[in-house]
């Protein structure tokens, strides 16, 4: 993580963070790391890596284009972060890209043909009957195997719950009296 820079954007709301991101892998080289709530707010920040110049280009069109939507709380570009700041950014409570928590695709089994069975012929079978033309309707076996697919196991419900959203306000600024 020494080589790479970080960028964070903080937002409020999950309508601006996504925008945010958006507009930063758009506009940049940068790799988006994924997202985490704070504990209350309804805060959101952005996890951005990349070099040291597309961090800052990417975190500015970040700003300028959440900043439309919501509001931007803070932006921080971190030029090259200390080798024990990844604890902090690859956290539990980071979500997207690549996390555990993403829901993946199942993959599907490849289904096997079954190999087809030589026909046996009757020691008083025919010339023809013999060399393969057209064998008689009697010989030929009319049972063809059936598979079966494999149940799906469900996953496991998470045995912690999640905690309800908190609901925000967002309040104006406040001028000089007499306005």
């Amino acid at each position: 993580m020494s080589e790479q820079s970080l960028g964070l954007i903080e937002t409020l709301g999950l309508a601006a963070a996504v925008t945010a991101a958006d507009a930063a892998v758009k506009s940049a080289n940068v790799t988006l790391v994924g997202y985490e709530f704070a504990k209350g707010d309804g805060m959101t920040v952005v996890k951005l890596r990349g070099d040291v110049g597309a961090v800052k280009a990417a975190v500015a069109a970040a700003e300028m284009a959440a900043g439309r939507v919501g509001r931007v709380v803070a932006t921080r570009v971190i030029a090259r972060p200390a080798a024990g700041l990844i604890r902090l950014i690859d956290s539990a409570e980071t979500v997207g890209c690549g996390r555990a928590g993403a829901q993946d695709p199942v993959p599907v089994p490849p289904q096997e043909e079954a190999p087809a069975e030589p026909v046996p012929t009757p020691p008083d079978a025919s010339p023809s009957e013999a060399s393969g033309a057209e064998p008689a309707p009697e010989t030929v076996p009319e049972t063809v195997p059936e598979t079966v697919p494999e149940p799906v196991p469900e996953p496991a419900p998470d045995p912690t719950p999640e905690p309800p959203p908190v609901p925000y306000r967002l309040t104006r600024p406040k001028g000089p009296k007499g306005r």
